[in-house]
């Protein structure tokens, strides 16, 4: 797979896949490996898609500064990827905790953004999160699904701190739009897809500053998509909504009944609509 150096020297890696002009893509988790979002459900018919594996996971090497894990911190790679990949401007893709990633670089770089989709995104970079009458009305929304009640037991265990493999599994349920074999196997992967270390380093102090990124944001002047998933409770659709509105011009779209990885609940639907808003 290829491979670039960062600002620091640490040696990360990026897979390639698709035709087409080129979307850099930003994995969340955060701390996960870039391999879970596939080919985000055929958009690779549409665009060569170049998946960051950010520093720590997938097939990048661990940094040398464990503080360079944080999410405004992490902004730097994307920009020696930009450079490494020789682009002027970058169409830029963060999905979860890589939107907030792709937030800072938009914040850092205005001017190196040629459009930016935030894909359910993670909104404590705005100071927004689920509360828990979100939580409430999805887990009724799932009422009647035979695994509901021990999802929602394990979430609330996890929650709580006991931030287990079970747990975790168990929960996962509660963030697709349908539970098949399909969501049960990228689930699972999930365990040996992410790195702790990143994952908590990402909201280390200092991460976060809201107030400047609200006022970062209503001066970008960049294309932008901020797109939810209908019944997805980690990024609720009248939060990416809100998200959207801090964005001079942004557009809001939904993927019907998908959770927080729609490309596996409706794939052609996300597809269609991420290649329009690319095409515009």
């Amino acid at each position: 797979m290829p491979r670039f150096t960062t600002h620091d020297g640490t040696e990360s890696a990026y897979h390639l896949t698709g035709s087409g002009d080129p979307l850099l893509c930003v994995p969340g988790g955060p701390g996960r490996a870039s391999r879970y979002l596939g080919d985000l459900g055929g958009l690779g018919a549409h665009r060569q898609l170049v998946l960051l594996d950010n520093r720590g996971t997938g097939d990048s090497a661990a940094p040398a500064d464990p503080a360079s894990y944080r999410r405004d911190r992490l902004a730097a790679d994307v920009e020696a990827l930009r450079a490494h990949l020789g682009l002027d401007r970058v169409d830029l893709l963060g999905h979860s905790a890589g939107a907030g990633i792709a937030i800072a670089y938009a914040e850092q770089h205005p001017d190196r953004p040629s459009s930016l989709i935030l894909l359910t995104p993670a909104l404590s970079a705005v100071g927004l999160a689920a509360t828990e009458q979100d939580w409430a009305d999805h887990a009724a929304t799932v009422a009647h699904q035979p695994w509901q009640a021990d999802a929602v037991r394990a979430l609330l265990a996890w929650s709580g701190g006991e931030d287990t493999r079970e747990n975790r599994l168990a929960a996962a349920p509660l963030f697709y739009g349908r539970w098949d074999e399909a969501a049960h196997a990228h689930a699972e992967a999930e365990e040996s897809e992410r790195n702790p270390d990143a994952q908590a380093g990402y909201r280390a102090p200092g991460a976060f500053d809201p107030d400047r990124t609200r006022a970062a944001l209503a001066a970008l002047r960049v294309p932008t998509l901020a797109l939810a998933g209908g019944a997805d409770p980690l990024s609720p659709p009248h939060l990416v909504r809100q998200l959207a509105a801090l964005i001079p011009g942004a557009a809001y779209a939904e993927v019907p009944d998908a959770g927080h990885f729609p490309w596996l609940d409706d794939p052609r639907c996300l597809v269609d609509t991420i290649a329009a808003f690319l095409s515009r």
